[in-house]
């Protein structure tokens, strides 16, 4: 059985030249490092007609810093190493300014001899649209950084004023209440003295509760394990919910940022869970080794469409599950969720441990 004859321009493509030349795209020929046919569309993308190209090297209109790839390109396809290639490029404008062009070339007979043919589009708005859009989430990504490390301050500081100064207020109000107490010889004052001590203790309670939930104590002093431990076993006997808690701690300390940017998580996650999933159990596990940190928390509750729930709405968490997403983002890492109406839910939080990043 013979072989089809190798495509050639002269032969099969003439009597589509009149499209050639109408098209929106931009079509070339490149043979020995020089274009032999390009159309008015691809000419025109970097300022000039096709008269002025053909004949002129494919190095001329390819911008500096890209020559040497795009040369590369052109001889793995001339030497039939790749028969095609798809690939965003740097063209360089009559102007002098920089223009990309998506193009697609495929290595193919021309006149007897190996050339590309191939077809380019213009997509310099859209590349730079894409940059802007790139920079813009940068610049959220820093901003959504800045606030949350600015926020833990806040926190961090509120929680420290609450402890030291309002519950010293407070506790020299209860020795000040048992002075009182010991001395009144009325009735009526003792009873007074008895009221006052309990308002005062409970005064002092709501004191450190508030400021645990600001920032936990012991997360400074104690570590992440025994911070989630304290704030698990409060949420047991708050929701009455049956809670497991499986720890494997990391080897070594955790840096203090990466240290609250995992409780955080956690925090928010255990809020979700006794806010939205009607669950009867929820099972947390912090499992590390000296090149990871895995988070999870389940729950056998009544799960959620994670798309759905991904739509900020004021009907939705979404704003926390996005929350979450950037904490763990911010950290290097990323957050897997796993649910289905009905089916539970399952959040899975992955972070690399690293010397310069979240391990002292």
């Amino acid at each position: 059985m013979n072989e089809p004859k190798p495509l050639t321009w002269s032969a099969e493509l003439v009597p589509f030249q009149g499209i050639v030349e109408q098209s929106l795209a931009g079509f070339y020929i490149i043979q020995d490092e020089v274009f032999q046919y390009c159309n008015a569309t691809f000419a025109g993308m970097v300022g000039y007609v096709a008269d002025e190209m053909i004949g002129h090297a494919l190095r001329d209109f390819v911008a500096t810093g890209f020559v040497d790839e795009v040369m590369e390109r052109y001889h793995r396809r001339i030497s039939g190493d790749v028969k095609s290639m798809r690939f965003i490029t740097q063209g360089r404008h009559r102007n002098g300014e920089t223009i990309f062009i998506e193009v697609q070339g495929s290595g193919m007979e021309y006149r007897g001899r190996q050339a590309v043919v191939g077809v380019g589009i213009n997509v310099t708005d859209q590349v730079l649209r894409a940059e802007e859009l790139r920079k813009s989430r940068e610049q959220y990504r820093k901003l959504v950084n800045y606030l949350n490390t600015v926020r833990e301050e806040q926190r961090h500081h509120h929680a420290r004023e609450l402890h030291d100064v309002l519950g010293g207020i407070l506790t020299s109000m209860k020795l000040n209440v048992s002075r009182l107490n010991r001395h009144a010889c009325n009735t009526a004052v003792n009873e007074i003295s008895d009221d006052l001590n309990l308002l005062v203790n409970e005064a002092i309670g709501n004191v450190r509760a508030i400021a645990e939930s600001l920032h936990p104590q012991a997360l400074d002093h104690l570590g992440l394990q025994a911070a989630m431990a304290s704030h698990l076993n409060a949420f047991r006997k708050r929701s009455s919910m049956r809670v497991v808690f499986e720890c494997v701690p990391p080897p070594t300390e955790l840096f203090a940022h990466y240290a609250i940017g995992v409780f955080r998580i956690f925090q928010e996650a255990i809020t979700n869970v006794a806010r939205h999933s009607g669950a009867s159990c929820v099972t947390v596990r912090l499992l590390a080794d000296a090149a990871q940190l895995r988070l999870e928390v389940a729950d056998d509750g009544c799960g959620m469409d994670v798309r759905r729930e991904q739509t900020p709405s004021p009907d939705h968490h979404a704003l926390g599950l996005l929350t979450m997403r950037e904490r763990a983002t911010e950290l290097g890492g990323y957050l897997l969720i796993d649910s289905q109406p009905g089916a539970g839910t399952r959040l899975a939080l992955n972070l690399p441990l690293r010397s310069d990043k979240g391990v002292a």
